[in-house]
């Protein structure tokens, strides 16, 4: 397991889609500060706030960029060997099937919260340069609280993102079932529904905007629910599968 994880960490610093990963992770932050460099040279008598700007950028990145951003990113990793051919060769090195799979969880994992607080990191340094008012310890810790949170639940809904990538065995399909998760987040988002629906229900528990109509039981049950539904449908179409 932990010769696998080695390797894969190898494989990813020879390649290119870590660094276009932190362009990605990079986009909230800047267009929030852009958007507050706007609405500061229109009105410059109201404070920008830091916690608003954490805030602002945790919504973007759970509910938009990091839904798609995540879901490449979750394709590029369990296709790989796929598209390089490579699958075949080390399956017979012998490496199981199962461990293969969690090892790449493990990786990607540890890539999310990477682009979680560089995000973070890069709305706080922004916030400086932008003399944002409102810094303390509480906000902070909160809003690292809130990201780190948001990026381990999206982490949790990447099963079924892999077992799309499997079934299809193409980056394409993968590509449009997160786009669709997008649309969905952007439909709910100021609806009762969004704590039902697991990507968007992500938003809510990072951001205890729990809604009076649902508990905030029935968040955490479909997020679970979906999470542990990918993962086994995923082990067990990749356990049957032939690889040629």
């Amino acid at each position: 397991m932990v010769n696998l994880l080695y390797t894969e960490l190898l494989k990813l610093k020879r390649a290119k889609m870590f660094m276009v990963s932190l362009i990605g992770a990079a986009a909230a932050p800047v267009m929030v500060f852009i958007g507050y460099l706007d609405a500061k040279a229109k009105k410059p008598e109201i404070p920008v706030l830091f916690s608003e700007a954490f805030s602002e950028t945790n919504l973007y990145v759970l509910l938009l960029i990091g839904t798609l951003l995540y879901g490449v990113i979750t394709a590029y990793l369990f296709h790989r060997e796929v598209a390089e051919d490579t699958l075949k060769n080390l399956l017979t090195i012998p490496v199981s099937r199962t461990s293969l799979i969690v090892s790449k969880l493990v990786l990607l994992f540890i890539w999310i919260l990477v682009l979680t607080l560089v995000a973070w990191g890069l709305i706080f340094l922004l916030g400086l340069i932008g003399q944002y008012e409102g810094l303390n310890a509480a906000v902070l810790l909160q809003s690292l609280k809130q990201f780190l949170l948001g990026g381990s639940l999206l982490f949790l809904l990447s099963t079924p993102t892999i077992f799309v990538t499997f079934l299809f065995k193409n980056y394409v399909p993968t590509i449009i079932f997160t786009a669709v998760i997008t649309m969905g987040n952007v439909a709910l988002a100021n609806r009762a529904y969004k704590a039902l629906f697991p990507w968007s229900a992500v938003h809510v528990i990072a951001d205890n905007g729990f809604v009076p109509e649902y508990p905030p039981e029935y968040s955490y049950i479909a997020i679970l629910i979906t999470s542990i539904a990918g993962f086994v449908a995923t082990l067990i179409y990749f356990k049957k599968i032939d690889i040629h």
